[in-house]
């Protein structure tokens, strides 16, 4: 049995190989950088996801379950493109150029070059972005993409690879960013093999509940920038809408003086952003109590009410407990732990928090509050919105400048905190 080479890797056209002169080494101080250049998205969402903008010859990965917006998004960043003036080149492998445009009707009149292909063999696709050097070029979706050399199947491991493959190096040597789309898995993973995300520049994933009207897009990776920011935006009739403050769209509708509701302050990345915690407990009707967690880790909850029995000695273990992320976001942050300990106990006590109050900090396993990272831009958001008092770490307040408008409390463990909320705090 004799070992052949992968197609395409015989040095002849769509050789992966680098010419010699790119192997040999340099000195740093000899490589010339200019000013960082960025192709606006027309969405500040979409920019602070991606660190700023797009880096032209980059590849980006979006990735989300089906009809969640990924597609659409797509198509209204490239209409924002052409019409600041970048040549965009939009490929589809699933869908007609009929059903292209019906679908651009529904989110506005198209202007600017922008140009519609529908192809799968990136043979063709490779020289119609060599002819026509577009500066922005969207493949949707990786799935649908094959390569004429590889025998396999369309949506295949190897077909997968090598079309990844051959767009990175399409990206970085015609120097047009590349957007791909890729399916995504019931375990949420985008489909294929796990090498795709780490050949692409940035990783993007779009979330949301199809019930609800909001979508968050996250980045998991970026070469380019941060990679804890998120981009919220509202589907409507029309296509996606960026929501410019989250905060202040998390938090409509919800009860006041209702016990059980506390509003909390998580950090995305750079972005404060305020939530309604939630919690129901009531006496179990089994000798086992019932625990739900929707939107925060079902464990993080047990260790939080076990904290309640042990420091505080309220009967946790006697009682069923329901606690929700209001609004159907997932966090996993620490400083979210004050605020599901107080709306606990603001639920088994029958005592509404006040309306005005904010609160954040992480619970250790003695009961204390610990400190937790960027207080101050949390305090800041929770003012700009009007609350009007704040619960936190004591050990935050003191390197703490407090906006005006806004009275911080520092809080050194849990049962300071019940007992100022619950038993001094009713001024």
């Amino acid at each position: 049995m004799v070992e052949a080479p992968l197609p395409g890797r015989e040095g002849g056209e769509g050789s992966t190989a680098f010419p010699k002169a790119a192997l040999m080494p340099v000195d740093l101080s000899m490589v010339e950088i200019g000013e960082e250049t960025r192709i606006d998205t027309g969405f500040q969402e979409f920019n602070r996801v991606l660190g700023g903008g797009t880096v032209p010859g980059s590849l980006i990965l979006v990735g989300g379950d089906p009809g969640i917006g990924k597609s659409t998004i797509l198509l209204q960043i490239s209409q924002n493109f052409a019409a600041s003036g970048c040549k965009v080149l939009y490929i589809s492998g699933e869908e007609s150029l009929r059903q292209i445009k019906l679908r651009a009707m529904r989110i506005g009149e198209l202007k600017g070059d922008i140009r519609f292909l529908s192809e799968t063999n990136l043979g063709q696709i490779k020289e119609t972005i060599y002819r026509d050097q577009p500066q922005i070029a969207v493949i949707d979706s990786i799935q649908t993409m094959c390569c004429e050399e590889v025998t396999a199947a369309p949506g295949s491991v190897s077909q997968v690879r090598e079309s990844t493959s051959l767009l990175m190096q399409l990206a970085k040597r015609s120097g047009t960013a590349v957007f791909i789309v890729g399916h995504v898995t019931k375990e949420g993973q985008v489909a294929g093999p796990r090498m795709l995300e780490h050949m692409v520049d940035t990783v993007l994933y779009f979330e949301g509940e199809k019930n609800a009207s909001y979508r968050i897009l996250r980045a998991v990776k970026n070469r380019f920038g941060s990679t804890n920011e998120i981009g919220v935006f509202e589907m409507t009739e029309k296509g996606l809408k960026e929501v410019l403050n989250p905060s202040e769209y998390m938090l409509e509708g919800r009860p006041v003086n209702a016990s059980g509701a506390v509003v909390a302050c998580s950090m995305e990345g750079s972005r404060p952003l305020l939530l309604e915690v939630q919690a129901l407990v009531s006496e179990t009707a089994f000798g086992l109590p019932r625990r739900t967690a929707a939107g925060i880790d079902y464990n993080r909850v047990n260790l939080l009410m076990a904290v309640l029995e042990k420091r505080c000695r309220l009967p946790m273990s006697r009682l069923d407990a329901y606690v929700n992320i209001a609004g159907g976001m997932r966090l996993s942050e620490p400083a979210m732990d004050l605020a599901v300990v107080t709306a606990i106990v603001s639920s088994y006590r029958d005592l509404p928090v006040p309306a005005d109050t904010v609160l954040f900090g992480e619970v250790g396993l003695s009961g204390e509050v610990r400190s937790v990272s960027l207080a101050e831009h949390r305090v800041r958001e929770a003012a700009k919105l009007g609350f009007k008092r704040c619960l936190l770490p004591k050990s935050n307040v003191s390197r703490l400048h407090v906006p005006q408008g806004i009275r911080c409390q520092g809080i050194a463990g849990v049962e300071e905190a019940i007992r100022f909320l619950f038993d001094e705090g009713k001024e």
